[in-house]
C-alpha cells in the first residue's frame, strides 16, 4: 500500500469467514496493495486488524477477462466495461479485534458507562458485508505493537509500505525463549546485534554471547561494504565484558577483558558423552565414564584418568581396567579420544582464577557477557565450551531463584543465552545431552532463556522449536525450514507464502509471544544511524566506591 494512501479506503469486504479468513474487493489499484499489508477494516464498534495473504483477478463474467474488448468496442467504451467488470480480490486474514467505543468525556461514553475495554484480543467474530478496508496508519501499528519510545519497547523495524515502526516487546521477549533464523547472507548476526543492543541498552537482562565467529564483541567487517561495524563493546562499554577462550587470545588484534580457562574438575561424564559423534566413541562409552566416577569421584576422575600410563603394569589403564571390571581394549580407546579434550590449550589442570565464577558474577550483577572463542573455532571447542558454562550457570540460577522464592533472597537477573549455530546443540541427538534442552524447557521460571540463532531450523529437535516464543525470520529456502519455523502457529498455512516471498535481505517476519500479531517488516540497519537512535538519551553510568565494576548504579 502506497504511503499517499494512508488513511484512505481501499476496498470493502465481500465474504469470508472466521477459518478461511475475509474476502475484500479493491476499489484501489492492485498494485497498491501486497502480501503482508497490514489493514484495519471497521464494523460494527469494533476494529480488526489483518495481513493480506492473498491477492486474485478476477471478473464478473469470465469472458470480459478473457476479451480486449478495448480493440472490440473501443479505448472509451472498454475501458468503461472494465471499470464495471473487471477487479481484484484480496484475501485477508483477521488476527486481532478491538471494541472502538466514544471519545472519553463525551456524553456518548457516560451512555456507555465506560464498559468498553479498549484492548486488541483474538479475532472470534467477523465484521459485515460492504465493511471499508483501509491500510493500517501509525496510530493503528503503535496501538498494536506499542510506542517505540516506551522503556520495554523496542523498533526493530518498519511497516514496508508506509515505514511505520514496529516495535517488539523486550518484556515479553526474555520470558521464554526465542529464535532468530534465515539463510546464509540474509543478515541473521546484525538483526541478533541489533536486539541484543536493545536488551543490554534497557537493562531488561543481561546476555551471554557464544560468539563462535568472533564479531559480537568487537565488531567486524560488513562483507557487502566492506565497512567495518562496531560490536556490543564499543558501543555498551559499561555493560558488557568481553571474554576470549584461552590465556592470552586475542580478538582480531584486541585484548579481552579477561580469559576463559577450563579446569579438568569441571568437566563431567555427560560433557564427554556430548561429545560422540567429534569424537567417534563406542557405544560402550558411559560404561566406562560411569567406572570412572566410581573409582575416581566426579571432580579428579578426568585428570586421574588421563594420567593413568598406557599399556600393562602398575598405574596403567590396563590395571585399572582390571580392577573397574571394565574392558581394557574400550578404555585405552576413551583415553586415547579424550587427549583431543586434555590437549586444549585453555583446558588446564588448576587455573589461575575463576573463571566461570567471574562470568556467572558478571551476570548476575546485570553486566552481559560475550565469550569469543578466537582460534578455537572447531565444533569440539565450541560444544564442550559452551554446555560446561551453560550447565553451571544454570545450577547457579537455579540455587538463587529457589532462595528467592524460599527465603526472600533477591530476585535473580533476568538472563538470556544467545545461541549461533544452534542446530549443533539442539538436534535430535544432541538436545538430550546438553544443558540448552532444558534451558528451553524449563528454565524460564527460573528466569534463564534461550536466543537461538540458526540457518536451519529444521534441524533443531521439535520438541526444543516448540519451546520457542518469539520468532523472527528472514527468508528461507527449504520447505522443511519454513516449516519448523512455523510449526504449532496459527495461520500458518497461510504465512507460508509470505516467508518464503521475503526479500532476501533487511525483511523479515515477526511471530509469535513477544508480538501481538505475525507482521513482516523492513529491519533496521545496523549502523551509526542506529546508534545515535538508540544511544540519544544515554546517561553516563558512575561506579560506587568499593563495589566490584559489574555493579553499575541503577
Amino acid at each position: 500500500m502506497n504511503g499517499n494512501m494512508n488513511g484512505q479506503t481501499i476496498g470493502y469486504v465481500t465474504g469470508g469467514s472466521l477459518k478461511e479468513g475475509l474476502l475484500a474487493r479493491l476499489t484501489a489499484a492492485p498494485d497498491a496493495v501486497q502480501e503482508g499489508g497490514f489493514v484495519v477494516i471497521e464494523s460494527g464498534g469494533r476494529r480488526f486488524y489483518g495481513l493480506v495473504t492473498n491477492l486474485r483477478l478476477d471478473a464478473s463474467d469470465p469472458r470480459f477477462a478473457e476479451n480486449r474488448n478495448e480493440q472490440r468496442l473501443g479505448p472509451r467504451i472498454g475501458r468503461l466495461l472494465h471499470q464495471q467488470t473487471l477487479f481484484t480480490e484480496i484475501e485477508i486474514l483477521p488476527v486481532l479485534m478491538q471494541r472502538v467505543g466514544p471519545e472519553p468525556g463525551t456524553a456518548e461514553f457516560d451512555r456507555h458507562d465506560n464498559a468498553i475495554d479498549p484492548t486488541p484480543v483474538p479475532v472470534k467474530t467477523l465484521p459485515a458485508h460492504h465493511a471499508p478496508v483501509r491500510p493500517a496508519n501509525a496510530f493503528d501499528v503503535s496501538e498494536i505493537f506499542g510506542d517505540p519510545q516506551e522503556k520495554t519497547k523496542f523498533a526493530i523495524g518498519s511497516t514496508r509500505e508506509q515505514n511505520h515502526p514496529v516495535a517488539i516487546d523486550l518484556d515479553k521477549f526474555v520470558q521464554r525463549s526465542s529464535g532468530i533464523f534465515g539463510a546464509t547472507g540474509t543478515g541473521k548476526s546484525y538483526l541478533t546485534r541489533l536486539i541484543l543492543a536493545g536488551l543490554i541498552h534497557s537493562r531488561q537482562a543481561a546476555v551471554l554471547v557464544f560468539d563462535m565467529h568472533n564479531e559480537y564483541g568487537f565488531g567486524d567487517t560488513s562483507p557487502d561494504t566492506n565497512i567495518r561495524v562496531p560490536g556490543l563493546k564499543d558501543k555498551l562499554s559499561d555493560r558488557v565484558k568481553v571474554c576470549a577462550l584461552g590465556r592470552g587470545t586475542t580478538i582480531d588484534g584486541r585484548t579481552p577483558d579477561f580469559d576463559l580457562v577450563l579446569e579438568q574438575r569441571d568437566i563431567l561424564p555427560e560433557d564427554i558423552e556430548m561429545l560422540t559423534h567429534e569424537l567417534n566413541l563406542r557405544d560402550t562409552t558411559p560404561n566406562t565414564l560411569a567406572a570412572l566416577v566410581r573409582s575416581f569421584g566426579p571432580a579428579n576422575w578426568f585428570k586421574n584418568f588421563m594420567q593413568l600410563k598406557s599399556g600393562e603394569g602398575e598405574g596403567s589403564v590396563t590395571e585399572w581396567a582390571e580392577k573397574a571390571n571394565v574392558h581394557a581394549g574400550a578404555a585405552e580407546s576413551l583415553q586415547n579420544k579424550l587427549r583431543r579434550v586434555i590437549d586444549r590449550a585453555y583446558v588446564v589442570e588448576k587455573a589461575p582464577a575463576n573463571c566461570i565464577r567471574d562470568i556467572i558474577g558478571y551476570l548476575k550483577s546485570g553486566v552481559s557477557v560475550v565469550l569469543s572463542f578466537g582460534k578455537y573455532d572447531s565444533d569440539l571447542d565450541y560444544l564442550l565450551v559452551t554446555n560446561i558454562l551453560t550447565r553451571q550457570i544454570r545450577a547457579a540460577w537455579e540455587q538463587q531463584t529457589n532462595a528467592f522464592h524460599g527465603s526472600g533472597g533477591a530476585k535473580p537477573t533476568p538472563l538470556v543465552i544467545a545461541l549461533e549455530e544452534a542446530h549443533k546443540l539442539l538436534n535430535r541427538e544432541m538436545a538430550a545431552q546438553t544443558a540448552f534442552s532444558r534451558i528451553a524447557r524449563e528454565m524460564r521460571k527460573y528466569f534463564v532463556t534461550l536466543l537461538v540463532i540458526d540457518q536451519r531450523p529444521s534441524q533443531i529437535y521439535d520438541e526444543v522449536m516448540s519451546q520457542l516464543g518469539t520468532r523472527i525470520s528472514g527468508w528461507l529456502g527449504d520447505d522443511a525450514d519454513i516449516a519448523a519455523v512455523l510449526s504449532g502457529l496459527s495461520g500458518r498455512d497461510t504465512l507460508r507464502g509470505m516467508l518464503s516471498r521475503l526479500q532476501p535481505k533487511e525483511e523479515v517476519l515477526l511471530l509469535g509471544y513477544g508480538v501481538p500479531m505475525p507482521l513482516p517488516v523492513r529491519s533496521r540497519r545496523y549502523d551509526d544511524q542506529f546508534w545515535k537512535e538508540l544511544l540519544k538519551n544515554e546517561r553516563p553510568v558512575h561506579f560506587e566506591k568499593g563495589k566490584p565494576d559489574w555493579l553499575f548504579e541503577e
